[in-house]
């Protein structure tokens, strides 16, 4: 069999493999090398493709080729030590003895985009369908039993009122998530200085949480902590950080704000402001930690719904993040409060 160029197979970012009439791997590239785990080209050539692969739908798609099909195809999964998602295309050669290439791509990113978009579509049709059913079953109350009740009409307008603010704080965040995704490979351009949008956002929730009685305490290491950024994005993401804190600490409890800088964090090579949240809430067992940046992930639904929440929050304040080419760090325990910090570039 006539090989093809080493360097023009090796280049390539997918695994090829060139197999002769028995099955047996006469060549692979380094990507092939590579997705199997191997150190040397040796060890594949002269191995038999079906055992070095195991998997009943690349074999069937080797011998469908080698019976004289000119190509074909199949996706099944792989444990590589991960587990992925492969296609495998095989077609036939022309070269004089009878041989086939075997190619396979990893398609694990665009199944688990497919995924998370289906999850998506059904966890808004459960955030939606919930407060319909309510109205729904408030209306036909109204329509039979209260029509000639004040006190029952009264009671349940005040809940349809409750349920349309939900779904219109849903549509909103909704939008808000579609809108900051657009826009999260562009980098902003304005200078922001983080102590002022601290210093608004404070003084906005402390007029709206005066009968809650909480202490917002805010200390910033310098006047300027100057950030590339959005100012309106980085408003949202203050806002929602502390509302957080409002919502689940106790009442007459403190709110502790700071804006510090950091010179090596893992992941970000330049200087960092932190901008940090803690309260004195009941905390948050280790397990939830990981997942709570998740769309709709909540780790107590009810609450959090009776509280206003649409569980879209985090997930915004992480993409906001990532346009600014920052992260979110939260860190609690049971009974010790929650304290999260978004990590933004320092202008320097």
């Amino acid at each position: 069999m006539t090989m093809p160029s080493n360097t023009v197979l090796n280049v390539l970012d997918e695994p090829v493999f060139l197999l002769d009439a028995d099955r047996t791997i006469v060549y692979a590239n380094n990507a092939a090398e590579k997705l199997l785990a191997l150190g040397s080209n040796s060890i594949l050539i002269g191995q038999s493709f079906v055992r070095v692969l195991r998997n009943p739908e690349a074999l069937r798609c080797v011998d469908a080729v080698l019976a004289g099909q000119m190509r074909a195809q199949a996706r099944f999964e792989l444990d590589l030590p991960h587990r992925a998602h492969m296609r495998l295309t095989v077609a036939a050669l022309e070269t004089e003895s009878p041989a086939i290439a075997v190619t396979l791509k990893d398609e694990t990113a665009l199944f688990q985009a497919a995924q998370m978009r289906s999850d998506f579509v059904a966890n808004v049709s459960h955030e939606l369908r919930s407060p319909l059913t309510t109205l729904s079953g408030i209306i036909e109350t109204l329509q039979g039993n209260a029509k000639d009740d004040p006190a029952a009409q009264q009671r349940f307008l005040n809940i349809m009122q409750s349920e349309a603010d939900r779904m219109d704080r849903l549509i909103g965040d909704l939008i808000s998530l579609s809108r900051v995704e657009e826009e999260e490979r562009v980098r902003p351009t304005d200078t922001v200085n983080l102590v002022h949008v601290v210093t608004a956002v404070v003084a906005s929730l402390k007029e709206r949480n005066e009968s809650t009685r909480r202490v917002f305490d805010f200390v910033a290491e310098e006047d300027k902590c100057l950030v590339v950024g959005d100012s309106d994005q980085l408003t949202q993401v203050l806002q929602n950080l502390l509302e957080n804190a409002v919502k689940y600490s106790k009442s007459g409890g403190r709110i502790i704000l700071k804006i510090e800088s950091k010179k090596s964090v893992p992941r970000l090579n330049s200087k960092v402001w932190a901008v940090s949240v803690s309260d004195e809430g009941e905390g948050i067992a280790g397990e939830h930690l990981p997942r709570l940046t998740e769309r709709f992930y909540r780790i107590d639904s009810g609450r959090s719904r009776a509280m206003g929440g649409t569980g879209l929050g985090l997930a915004i304040v992480k993409h906001i993040l990532s346009r600014h080419r920052g992260r979110l760090d939260i860190a609690s325990a049971p009974g010790e409060g929650v304290t999260v910090t978004a990590l933004i570039p320092a202008l320097n």
